[in-house]
């Protein structure tokens, strides 16, 4: 059984509440945060809050320092490492305006909390994240089977994907009722869809391909037609369990949504996989997109016609973000101008 203090749980608890009641904060931004308050616990045994002392914090960047990732074996990341002092700190900001914590803990005690100067640089420093190119999405794609019901919804989820460049998390929560074929788009409704921010925005179809529309359609058609779905079921559904001669087959489509991207997440990899090309995620889309928008838009307005498509409100985004330029790039392009 995993230690704990009573007094330390209502605490954290508290906490919490106040994250997601008066800051607007998601149940996964919580997870992490009670993941990020349960390592400094356990870097003190399990120590009262209240018995906080500057010297914790220090031993808890030692700690962290010492700590691996339980699913790669390998140290946490200067990212994770930065993350985690930072909800840390949040955390005794918060407690040091409390009842019975304000004689013990000080705003200025908190700072300890702060990361060295040259591994939070390393850790906000920007990286070049690898997205595929439009030949090498179409070779996947066109790669892809399609002989079963989740072969095709596999690859419609593929055609998606270059279509609207919507996040994986969005995406798995999708239903047929948010699709508008007559008009090429997709309503991203907050209320139903788990958007960043909870953020409600239309779609419209990028003009990527015919290959990808028509897949797309065609899966759309066969929901509604064959398969008989309606609006309130699954856009990319869950397979179905059955029992046959003893055993579990999922062979069939349910009219459920995941849960989560995982799923979703893993067909994308394996398709790129497949034709031996590095395992592209599907935010990955994103930055083809982006990459694409400079290519496609001629003008300041269809630039931003092009992010708030992404689900952007301010062009800035999409080009910091998803219009990522190398080292050598950067130079080819200052040279060439006159």
């Amino acid at each position: 059984m995993r230690k704990f203090c009573e007094e330390n749980e209502r605490t954290k608890r508290a906490h919490l509440v106040y994250l997601r009641d008066a800051k607007g904060q998601d149940e996964k931004s919580l997870d992490k945060v009670a993941a990020a308050l349960l390592k400094f616990e356990e870097s003190t045994n399990f120590k009262p809050f209240k018995k906080f002392h500057i010297d914790q914090a220090g031993k808890f960047k030692v700690y962290l320092d010492k700590a691996r990732n339980p699913k790669t074996g390998k140290p946490l990341s200067h990212a994770t490492t930065d993350a985690i002092l930072r909800m840390v700190k949040a955390f005794f900001h918060w407690l040091a305006g409390q009842p019975g914590y304000k004689s013990r803990i000080s705003y200025s005690d908190t700072e300890y909390f702060n990361n060295n100067a040259k591994d939070a640089r390393v850790a906000h420093a920007q990286r070049d994240i690898p997205f595929p190119s439009m030949q090498q999405a179409a070779h996947a794609f066109q790669a892809m089977p399609e002989g079963s019901e989740l072969e095709r919804r596999d690859k419609a989820l593929f055609a998606f994907l270059m279509l609207t460049g919507a996040r994986d998390g969005a995406v798995a929560s999708l239903r047929l009722k948010h699709i508008n074929l007559f008009d090429g788009s997709v309503f991203q409704d907050a209320r139903q869809v788990k958007t960043k921010n909870a953020k409600t925005f239309t779609t419209t179809f990028f003009q990527v391909g015919a290959a990808y529309l028509n897949c797309f359609e065609n899966w759309v058609r066969f929901l509604r037609d064959e398969k008989l779905f309606g609006p309130e079921d699954a856009l990319f559904p869950k397979p179905l369990r059955e029992l046959r001669d003893g055993q579990f087959v999922f062979e069939k489509l349910s009219r459920e949504t995941y849960s989560s991207a995982a799923k979703f997440i893993s067909i994308i990899r394996n398709a790129f996989a497949v034709v031996q090309l590095p395992e592209y995620t599907p935010h990955s889309f994103r930055k083809t997109l982006g990459h694409l928008m400079n290519e496609r838009c001629k003008t300041l307005e269809e630039q931003k016609a092009w992010s708030m498509n992404l689900g952007h409100e301010n062009l800035a985004t999409t080009v910091s973000a998803y219009m990522p330029i190398s080292p050598q790039r950067q130079a080819e392009l200052i040279n060439r101008m006159t």
